[in-house]
Protein backbone atom coordinates (compact mmCIF):
# COMPACT_ATOMS: atom_id res chain seq x y z
CA UNK A 1 0.00 0.00 0.00
CA UNK A 2 1.60 3.19 -1.13
CA UNK A 3 0.23 6.68 -0.93
CA UNK A 4 -0.12 8.49 -4.22
CA UNK A 5 1.79 11.41 -2.71
CA UNK A 6 4.69 9.58 -1.06
CA UNK A 7 6.42 6.28 -0.66
CA UNK A 8 5.32 5.76 2.94
CA UNK A 9 4.39 2.13 3.47
CA UNK A 10 1.40 1.20 5.58
CA UNK A 11 0.37 -2.29 6.59
CA UNK A 12 -2.87 -1.19 8.26
CA UNK A 13 -5.49 1.34 7.32
CA UNK A 14 -6.36 1.96 10.97
CA UNK A 15 -4.73 1.54 14.38
CA UNK A 16 -7.24 1.90 17.24
CA UNK A 17 -5.89 2.98 20.63
CA UNK A 18 -8.38 2.24 23.40
CA UNK A 19 -9.02 1.00 26.93
CA UNK A 20 -10.22 -2.56 26.53
CA UNK A 21 -12.32 -2.58 29.67
CA UNK A 22 -14.32 0.42 28.41
CA UNK A 23 -14.89 -0.29 24.73
CA UNK A 24 -13.56 -3.67 23.51
CA UNK A 25 -16.90 -5.52 23.74
CA UNK A 26 -19.12 -2.56 22.96
CA UNK A 27 -18.11 0.30 20.68
CA UNK A 28 -14.91 -1.27 19.34
CA UNK A 29 -16.52 -4.58 18.42
CA UNK A 30 -18.98 -2.66 16.21
CA UNK A 31 -16.14 -0.62 14.71
CA UNK A 32 -14.12 -3.74 13.86
CA UNK A 33 -17.13 -5.46 12.34
CA UNK A 34 -18.07 -2.50 10.19
CA UNK A 35 -14.50 -1.79 9.08
CA UNK A 36 -14.09 -5.42 8.07
CA UNK A 37 -17.35 -5.28 6.12
CA UNK A 38 -16.13 -2.17 4.28
CA UNK A 39 -12.65 -3.54 3.54
CA UNK A 40 -10.80 -1.31 6.00
CA UNK A 41 -7.83 -3.27 7.35
CA UNK A 42 -7.57 -2.63 11.10
CA UNK A 43 -4.84 -3.67 13.52
CA UNK A 44 -6.22 -5.94 16.24
CA UNK A 45 -4.15 -6.35 19.38
CA UNK A 46 -5.63 -9.76 20.11
CA UNK A 47 -4.03 -10.90 16.85
CA UNK A 48 -0.47 -10.54 18.17
CA UNK A 49 1.16 -13.94 17.87
CA UNK A 50 1.83 -15.83 21.07
CA UNK A 51 5.43 -15.49 22.25
CA UNK A 52 5.81 -12.05 20.60
CA UNK A 53 6.63 -9.03 22.76
CA UNK A 54 3.56 -6.80 22.88
CA UNK A 55 5.24 -3.39 23.14
CA UNK A 56 7.34 -3.63 19.97
CA UNK A 57 4.39 -5.12 18.04
CA UNK A 58 2.18 -2.19 19.06
CA UNK A 59 4.87 0.33 18.10
CA UNK A 60 5.34 -1.34 14.71
CA UNK A 61 1.58 -1.38 14.08
CA UNK A 62 1.30 2.32 14.97
CA UNK A 63 4.15 3.18 12.59
CA UNK A 64 2.58 1.10 9.82
CA UNK A 65 -0.96 2.54 10.06
CA UNK A 66 -2.32 5.35 7.89
CA UNK A 67 -4.81 6.50 10.54
CA UNK A 68 -4.79 6.18 14.31
CA UNK A 69 -8.13 6.40 16.07
CA UNK A 70 -7.69 7.31 19.73
CA UNK A 71 -10.81 6.27 21.65
CA UNK A 72 -10.58 8.29 24.84
CA UNK A 73 -12.73 6.82 27.59
CA UNK A 74 -12.95 6.93 31.37
CA UNK A 75 -10.22 4.33 31.94
CA UNK A 76 -7.92 5.21 29.03
CA UNK A 77 -5.62 7.20 31.30
CA UNK A 78 -5.49 4.39 33.87
CA UNK A 79 -3.38 2.35 31.47
CA UNK A 80 0.33 2.92 30.99
CA UNK A 81 -0.02 0.89 27.76
CA UNK A 82 -2.60 3.33 26.40
CA UNK A 83 -0.57 6.36 27.41
CA UNK A 84 2.60 4.95 25.82
CA UNK A 85 0.65 4.14 22.64
CA UNK A 86 -0.57 7.72 22.65
CA UNK A 87 3.01 9.01 22.88
CA UNK A 88 3.95 6.92 19.84
CA UNK A 89 0.83 8.00 17.92
CA UNK A 90 1.46 11.68 18.54
CA UNK A 91 5.10 11.21 17.47
CA UNK A 92 3.88 9.60 14.22
CA UNK A 93 1.51 12.49 13.69
CA UNK A 94 4.40 14.95 13.91
CA UNK A 95 6.94 12.99 11.88
CA UNK A 96 4.92 11.23 9.19
CA UNK A 97 1.72 11.49 7.23
CA UNK A 98 -0.36 9.65 9.82
CA UNK A 99 -3.81 11.11 10.50
CA UNK A 100 -5.01 11.03 14.10
CA UNK A 101 -8.72 10.99 14.86
CA UNK A 102 -10.20 11.26 18.34
CA UNK A 103 -13.33 9.75 19.77
CA UNK A 104 -14.46 10.91 23.20
CA UNK A 105 -16.39 7.87 24.37
CA UNK A 106 -18.80 8.64 27.23
CA UNK A 107 -16.33 11.30 28.33
CA UNK A 108 -16.22 15.09 28.26
CA UNK A 109 -13.31 16.35 26.11
CA UNK A 110 -12.67 19.01 28.76
CA UNK A 111 -11.78 16.27 31.29
CA UNK A 112 -9.12 14.93 28.93
CA UNK A 113 -7.74 18.36 28.10
CA UNK A 114 -7.57 19.50 31.74
CA UNK A 115 -7.03 16.05 33.36
CA UNK A 116 -10.13 16.43 35.54
CA UNK A 117 -13.13 14.34 36.56
CA UNK A 118 -12.98 10.54 36.61
CA UNK A 119 -10.52 10.66 33.73
CA UNK A 120 -8.19 12.93 35.70
CA UNK A 121 -8.43 10.75 38.82
CA UNK A 122 -7.54 7.66 36.78
CA UNK A 123 -4.59 9.53 35.27
CA UNK A 124 -3.34 10.63 38.70
CA UNK A 125 -3.29 7.01 39.91
CA UNK A 126 -1.42 5.86 36.80
CA UNK A 127 1.46 8.25 37.11
CA UNK A 128 2.20 7.53 40.79
CA UNK A 129 5.84 6.51 40.99
CA UNK A 130 6.65 7.65 37.45
CA UNK A 131 9.34 10.20 36.68
CA UNK A 132 8.30 13.82 36.33
CA UNK A 133 9.53 13.67 32.72
CA UNK A 134 7.25 10.74 31.92
CA UNK A 135 4.27 12.43 33.61
CA UNK A 136 4.88 15.59 31.57
CA UNK A 137 5.11 13.66 28.30
CA UNK A 138 1.81 11.90 29.06
CA UNK A 139 0.12 15.18 30.08
CA UNK A 140 1.34 16.90 26.95
CA UNK A 141 0.16 14.02 24.70
CA UNK A 142 -3.29 13.98 26.36
CA UNK A 143 -3.65 17.73 25.95
CA UNK A 144 -2.44 17.54 22.36
CA UNK A 145 -4.80 14.72 21.37
CA UNK A 146 -7.76 16.36 23.13
CA UNK A 147 -7.20 19.47 21.01
CA UNK A 148 -7.75 17.51 17.79
CA UNK A 149 -11.30 18.03 16.56
CA UNK A 150 -13.01 14.72 17.14
CA UNK A 151 -16.22 12.85 17.69
CA UNK A 152 -18.16 12.84 20.96
CA UNK A 153 -20.25 9.75 21.68
CA UNK A 154 -22.98 11.81 23.27
CA UNK A 155 -23.77 13.25 19.84
CA UNK A 156 -24.03 10.19 17.59
CA UNK A 157 -25.02 6.60 17.19
CA UNK A 158 -22.26 4.08 16.50
CA UNK A 159 -23.48 3.29 12.96
CA UNK A 160 -23.76 6.97 12.10
CA UNK A 161 -20.18 7.52 13.27
CA UNK A 162 -18.95 4.55 11.24
CA UNK A 163 -20.67 5.80 8.11
CA UNK A 164 -19.18 9.28 8.59
CA UNK A 165 -15.75 7.77 9.26
CA UNK A 166 -15.92 5.62 6.13
CA UNK A 167 -16.78 8.69 4.05
CA UNK A 168 -13.87 10.57 5.60
CA UNK A 169 -11.25 7.92 4.96
CA UNK A 170 -12.60 7.12 1.51
CA UNK A 171 -11.91 10.64 0.32
CA UNK A 172 -8.92 10.81 -2.06
CA UNK A 173 -6.91 12.95 0.35
CA UNK A 174 -6.87 10.19 2.98
CA UNK A 175 -6.69 6.89 1.13
CA UNK A 176 -5.64 5.77 -2.26
CA UNK A 177 -8.31 3.52 -3.79
CA UNK A 178 -5.89 0.59 -4.05
CA UNK A 179 -5.60 0.44 -0.25
CA UNK A 180 -9.02 -1.12 0.12
CA UNK A 181 -9.01 -4.86 -0.03
CA UNK A 182 -11.48 -6.52 -2.38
Amino acid sequence: MVSSSSSWHSTYDVFPSFSGEDVRRTFLSHVHEEFERRGIFTFKDNGIARSRSIGPELERAIRESRIAIVVLSRNYASSGWCLNELLQIMKQRRTSEQTVMTVFYQLDPYDVRKHTGKFGRAFMKTHVGKSSEEKQRWKHALTEVSNIAGEHSEKWYVMSFLSDFHSFISSPSHFHVSWFRV
